[in-house]
This record gives C-alpha cells, structure tokens and sequence, in this order.
C-alpha cells in the first residue's frame, strides 16, 4: 500500500469534495480516499500494483476536476482575482434583471414589440447565467452519472427546469403568459450561489493562515562558505553537508547543526514560546528560527520536505484530511439526503398538479426544494472546524496528528506519563560516583560516556555531557546493543561493558553486593546506573534530574478537572516515589518493562479509563500506540513522535491542557454547526413544500438561494470563532 497526498483544483462547495471522496472510494484498488475541501487536497492510500499514479489523477480528471501533481504547499487561489471581476460584472446585470422585473418598465408592456423585447432580454440574462454557472451544472451532470448526487445535482435539476419551463412559455406573445416566466429564478439561483461560494473562499482563506505561515517562515536565500568564500544562493540551490552562515537578526535557512559559534535563537513559530533559546556547538537549528545575537556556522541535515516546517505542514494537512467519528453523522445523512430531497421535490410537483394548481406553481415549488435543500452548510460543519482548530494547536506549539485526536482529548479522564524527559528534563546530571574499581574517576567515565554516546535514554545525556565540558574524546565502541527498559552493553578495547539498572545486573548473571549502599541513593530521589564488565560491577553513579517547569501546576489542574494523572516509569519505585511526592502525583507505577507499560494502558483502559499516555522514548512507544491518545515531546525520539498523535513542539506541559480546551471547544462548535444546519433543513423544506403558505409565509427559488447561501455563512462565521480562543494566560487554562 502506498499514500499520496494530492492538490485537486475545481473544488467549490463541499458537494464537489464529497463526490469526489465518494467516487474516488468506488474505484479499484484504492483502499481509502479522504477530500479537504479547505486546503483543496486529496490523501490516497492505494496498492500500487494496481493503480497508477496517473489513473488516480484520470479519476479525478473523469470526476470533473484537476490534479494539480503532489501536494507540495498550500496554494493561494489564482484565479480570486479573475473570478472577483466577473462575479461583479454578473452583479450589475442581477442588478438590472431585478429592477426590470421588479417594476416592469410601462415600455415593456404597452405592445406587442415590448412583450417580446422583455422576454428576450430575461432569456438572454437567464442563459448568461447559466453559462456563468456551467461548473454548477456540468458537476451536476457527473455526480449524477457517477451515482452519487449531490448539492449541484439538486440545483443544476432544478434551475435547469425553471428555465426549461421559462422557455415552453416564451413563444406566445400574449401578455398573460409574463406570468409563467421564471428565467429570473434562474438567473438569481446562479447568482447568489456563486456569491455564497466567493464569501465561502474568503472565509476558507482565513482558516489556512495559521499553516500558510509556516511556509512563509523559510528565507529565500542564504549564505554558503565554500573554500573560505561566502556565496549568496537561493534556497534550492544548498545540498545537504552544505556549510552556511547566519549573522545576528537573520533567519535559518534549512535544519542543520552548529559547527562554529553560539546564539539565542527565536523559536516561537514552532513552540509558541516567545523566550530566545541558546544554542551551541553541536546544537541543531531550525529552518525559519531568528539569530539573535551571534555569528553562526551550522551544516546543512535537513532541506526540501525533510525538513521540520515541511514535515509541520503535511503532518497538519493530512490530519486535517482524516475524519472526526461525529463527522460520520454528516456524511451518512447526506448519502441518504440528496435521493431524498429529489423524491420529495417531485412527488410535490405532483401533488399539486393532482390537486389542481396550474403547472407552474408545482414547477416553483419543484425548484425551491431542490435550492433550499442543499446540503452545503451540513457539509462544511466539520471540516472547517477541524481546519481551524488545527491552526490554533499549531499556532501554540501542538502539532495533532489526527483529526479524531480533537474529538477524543474533551473525554480524558487518565493521563499517564513518563517519568524522565517528560515530568522531568531528561538532561540530568551526575550527582555521585561510587567507584568500586581500580580505574580512576577520568578513564571510567570516558568509557561509560563513550558506550552512552550511542544511546537514545535521556540518561546518557549526563555522560555525554561531562565528555563535551571536560573535553575528553570518545573511544571507539564495538558490538553495541541496547535492551529496552534495562540497560546497554558494548565492547571497548576488547573488554565487554555492561550499564543499566539491577535488572540488567540479573541478566548476565552478576552480583551485586551494594545493594544499601545505592538504597540510600535511591531514598534521595537519584537513578542508579551500574557499571560491570562480564565479572563484577566497577562503579554505580547516582544521576539526578530537574522536575519541569509548571509540571506541579499542571498535574494541580488536571485532578481539579477529575483527570487522575499516573506515573509510569521504569526507573527504580524509591525514585518515582521521590519525584511522584514533590509533584503531587499519588498513582505511581514504578519498575516497569516496555511490554508492561502496554499492557498497564491496556488495563486501565478495560477499566473504562480513556486515556493519554505522555512520553519521549522508544520505550514508551508502544504505549503511546495503545492509548487512546498518544502525546510525545518534540525532544522526544523520532519512534516515540511516529507512535504519537500528538507532538508538543516545547517542553511545557501546559500544552496538554490547551489540547483539552480547544478539544472542548471544537467539539462544542461542531455540535453548533450541525445543529444549525440541520435546524435550516428542517424549518425550509416544508417552507419550500408551501406548509406555511395559508398563513402567508413562502418561499421563491431567488429566496431559497438566498437562505441556502446564509446557512453556508452562518456555519463559516461560527467555525471562525474558534481562532478568537484565548489560550496564553494561565486563568484561561484553568477555565477549562
């Protein structure tokens, strides 16, 4: 199988993106087709063996829309301008079809050559109209061939009908016959629908920006050192391996490491944190981060799509391409919907036929049912708030990875997490040495730092550390190997090393006989890291670790709003209980291998717990892959964030609060736009059908557009309020 994100061109309404979806899904040998309509994509997963990625892009050509080839940014919509200009054009003639129909001129009527003049001015509107709408009509055409009508289906039937009828009744000349035109209807269907969608485009814009950002963070060009000279280049022009220059106020051009110097760095359009971070030798940089204040060499790692930004932008586009479950509610009842609504619409053509109206009072309310029953506003409820909401993570360092992530956040009531790198820094430091060896201090530590260079734990980062301030150089280690949740073993210069936990100790069989000795180290809150060779242990160093900023405050926040935070780690239980009471976590699971942790999740949720599992190590992947949402920190390891639905871009926890927040609120303005969608439906077809017509009340096609085009603004302007949530102070977090 094989995914493929596409850009499609044509889409106007969500009638177009779900007959697309709906066709695109009815073909061979595509598993899955999901449309976003707002950013105007596709995501494909397909078996390659039997589709082409040519025949996915004649499938959406035969659709009635154009691939316009891999998803690469999010465009700016071309023809906006174009299009402007010609809608106001259109808008003069409605203008001027309204006035002469309005009040009918008394030319128009004195004679016979003014009756004519009148009806062949309405028919030649009327037909630029509908050559104005010829994409309504022609996806009309398609969707309907394909099996899957749609909003189009049911405007194309019933303008096409009104104007139809129009014409049967244009040849007599007599007077009487003025009556039984409806080439106006035509014309102002057309109009106000293409209005609808041109107030529809520009609202959709605003929800882009939050992504469109990011891709404008990245410079256009750069200075490379090349054999002592500086060049300017363009962007595309620097390989990996590249070494380039960025002086005090520039911005990184690509990802890379620093080679020479050191700066505080401007992040915040990644981790929503305005503090400057320091950075320095051997440090990595972000493509589209500010130097502030340093002269800096750094080496190309990353550039094109691998880097962070571009990684950001398709994460967030094909999240916003899954479905929310509540979403379900909208698409099944518009696959059931439009064959409805055309049923309904004829058999109350026939009715009043049967009961006596003349012909075009059935035709009227023909045509208004099949205009104000379109299902555009149902349509747009969810994915407009999902698109937004998105944004508004993004835009504060949360980077959510599947739609349902921001349905699933509001029903927490279990968050889990690890221990070191998450309630802690995982940059710990060693505390105390307790050499057992006839090594001195310098040479043990080389080698331990050596062996720990090669591990991804945050542990190591305490010899790794001591290694670059000391500036001693590593030795070269063979046969590496690392056990999860125990320990590392290597060889250097011959002899076998052993590091890890009492665990490890028990594995390959070696004694340990200071057991109260480290006891009084692990009462302290400290974790052990012994050191062996195949024989005995040499030394057991105590290493220490810093609680995170704000993590009290979190873990305070959560229990007020009934959210039980648990600790589980596989560090030793003397340890976790040291940290779970300065912090005030009272549920501490402690000792635990990386199977365990999956099955710990696996338990609590049997107990009916939804859970979020917070980690950053490869072993807590497969416990965040069980829980009901899995979070990692953006310092985590590459394992740990693919595991993971969500990404928090910095190291502040309040993050999984703002989740919940914006979850609660995208959810509630979901339920707000369906509600209003379904509401309008509800109150207007039986409107459209006459019910409410011996009491005055009725609906006319121009109405009917014109009540359909305000359902479809309401449900935008409602989505749009989500970006106006105010998630920075501490007070509105804990009004969650």
């Amino acid at each position: 199988m094989k995914k493929i994100l596409l850009s499609v061109e044509g889409m106007t309404c969500f009638a177009c993106s779900n007959g697309l979806e709906k066709y695109l899904n009815k073909q061979k040998g595509i598993f899955e087709a999901h449309v976003n309509l707002v950013l105007s994509n596709v995501t494909i997963l397909y078996d390659e063996k039997l589709v082409k990625k040519s025949s996915l892009e004649e499938y959406i050509k035969k659709a009635g829309f154009q691939s316009l080839g891999e998803f690469k940014e999010i465009r700016k919509e071309t023809k906006g301008k174009k299009e402007k200009k010609i809608f106001y054009f259109f808008t003069i003639l409605a203008g001027f079809l309204m006035y002469i129909t309005m009040f009918l001129p008394p030319f128009f009527k004195e004679n016979k050559e003014g009756i004519i003049l009148y009806k062949s001015i309405l028919f030649f509107l009327a037909l630029l109209f509908l050559i104005y709408g010829r994409d309504i009509l022609k996806n009309g055409y398609k969707n309907l061939i394909h099996k899957t009508p749609n909003m189009d289906t049911l405007v194309s039937i019933g303008v096409l009908s009104s104007f139809l009828y129009s014409l049967y009744h244009m040849f007599p000349i007599e007077k009487p016959y003025l009556e039984n035109l409806y080439f106006e209807s035509t014309a102002f269907v057309i109009y106000f629908i293409k209005l609808g969608r041109i107030l529809e485009g520009m609202s959709k814009d605003k929800t882009k920006e939050a992504i469109q950002n990011l891709v404008k963070i990245t410079p256009q060009e750069a200075i490379l050192k090349k054999d002592g000279k500086e060049k300017r280049v363009t962007i595309d022009e620097i390989k990996k391996k590249d070494l380039l220059i960025s002086r005090p106020g520039e911005k990184m051009a690509v990802d890379g490491e620093i080679i020479t110097g050191e700066a505080h760095f401007d992040e915040s359009f990644i981790t929503g944190e305005s503090k400057p971070v320091f950075k320095k030798v051997g440090d990595k940089v972000v493509a589209g981060s500010i130097n502030y204040d340093g002269y800096i060499e750094y080496e190309a790692l990353k550039i094109g799509k691998e880097s962070t930004i571009s990684e950001m932008v398709r994460l967030v586009v094909e999240a916003s391409n899954t479905k929310v479950p509540i979403a379900k509610i909208a698409d099944t009842i518009s696959g059931y919907f439009v064959p409805l609504v055309l049923c309904l619409a004829f058999l109350t053509a026939l009715f009043y036929w049967i009961l006596g109206f003349p012909l075009q009072e059935g035709i009227n309310r023909f045509t208004t049912i099949l205009i104000v029953a379109c299902p555009c506003s149902l349509g747009l409820a969810t994915p407009l708030a999902i698109v937004v909401a998105e944004g508004l993570c993004l835009q504060n360092g949360i980077l959510v990875k599947k739609a349902e992530v921001l349905q699933t956040a509001k029903k927490i009531n279990t968050v889990v997490f690890d221990k070191t790198g998450t309630l802690t820094y995982g940059k710990p430091k060693i505390s105390e040495i307790k050499n057992k060896s006839e090594l001195s201090k310098e040479v043990l530590l080389q080698k331990v730092g050596s062996l720990e260079s090669l591990s991804n734990h945050p542990i190591a980062n305490a010899f790794t550390s001591y290694l670059k301030e000391e500036k001693i150089e590593k030795k070269e280690v063979q046969e590496f190997e690392s056990r999860i949740g125990l320990g590392i073993t290597g060889k250097i210069e011959g002899e076998r090393w052993i590091l890890g936990n009492a665990k490890m100790l028990e594995k390959y069989g070696i004694k340990n006989p200071y057991r109260k000795e480290a006891a009084s180290l692990l009462e302290q809150g400290n974790s052990i890291v012994y050191v062996a060779n195949e024989e005995k242990i040499l030394a057991f160093i105590s290493i220490d670790d810093i609680v995170k900023e704000n993590t009290k405050e979190v873990l305070l926040q959560l229990k007020e709003k009934q959210i039980e935070p648990v600790m589980l780690t596989g560090d030793h239980e003397k340890v976790a209980l040291k940290i779970a009471e300065k912090i005030g976590i009272q549920k501490v699971i402690a000792e635990v291998l990386p199977s365990s942790k999956t099955q710990v999740i696996k338990k609590l949720k049997q107990e009916k717990k939804v859970v979020m599992m917070c980690g950053d190590g490869i072993n807590d992947s497969p416990a965040l892959a069980t829980a009901d949402i899995g979070l990692s920190m953006q310092s985590g390891t590459d394992i740990a964030m693919d595991s993971a639905d969500v990404i928090l871009m910095k190291e502040d926890l309040r993050g999984i609060l703002q989740l919940i927040k914006i979850s609660q609120r995208t959810v509630r303005n979901i339920k707000q736009n369906l509600f209003w969608a379904f509401f309008y439906n509800i109150l207007m077809i039986p409107m459209a059908m006459g019910m409410f017509a011996p009491f005055g009340i009725s609906l006319t096609p121009m109405l009917a557009s014109i009540a359909m085009t305000f359902s479809s603004i309401t449900v935008l302007l409602n989505a749009l309020r989500l970006k106006k949530m105010n998630l920075a102070s501490n007070k509105t977090i804990k009004n969650i």
